[in-house]
């Protein structure tokens, strides 16, 4: 089973939402972010996940309480559980949440994480080259703004 990250803290505090649901803070205005938002939102039949920007003022007080700098935007993070989860972890574990046969990409967790990771940080060094950016954080639609912490931040 994998740990959380060894600089995580313990989120039980971290603005994340009731008991039963996760967090997904996620870089808003990268457009591969936001279509893995809504690939999950899809495939979240039990509404599960709840989301937040990272750029959120809704995010500030999860990504301390995990001891991430709000200004750096270079991963996913999940907080599940009272613990923070970044990059290819937070990945896996919400694809083990998900419908259909996505739980089978878990096992990819045995894996080592330095493996993982680099694979990770090298698609998100390139995300916004390969799939680019908008300007501001979407809005989400009114049927699925329940699922957001907060409106996105422009």
């Amino acid at each position: 089973m994998d740990s959380p990250d060894p600089t995580t803290r313990d989120a039980a505090r971290a603005g994340s939402p009731s008991a039963g649901h996760a967090l997904v803070l996620f870089d808003g205005v990268c457009n591969l972010c936001n279509g893995s938002v809504h690939f999950v939102i899809d495939r979240d039949p039990e509404s599960y996940f709840r989301f937040a920007a990272l750029q959120s003022e809704a995010a500030k007080p999860a990504l301390a309480q995990c001891g991430r700098d709000a200004g750096v935007l270079d991963s996913i993070v999940l907080i599940e559980e009272g613990q923070c989860y970044t990059r290819s972890s937070a990945a896996l574990r919400i694809a083990r949440r998900l419908s259909g046969g996505w739980p089978v990409v878990y096992a990819g967790i045995i894996i080592p994480r330095v493996l993982r990771d680099a694979i990770y940080d090298f698609i998100a060094r390139n995300r916004y080259r390969w799939f680019g950016r908008t300007e501001a954080c979407r809005i989400p639609t009114l049927d699925l703004r329940a699922r957001f912490l907060d409106d996105p931040v422009g």
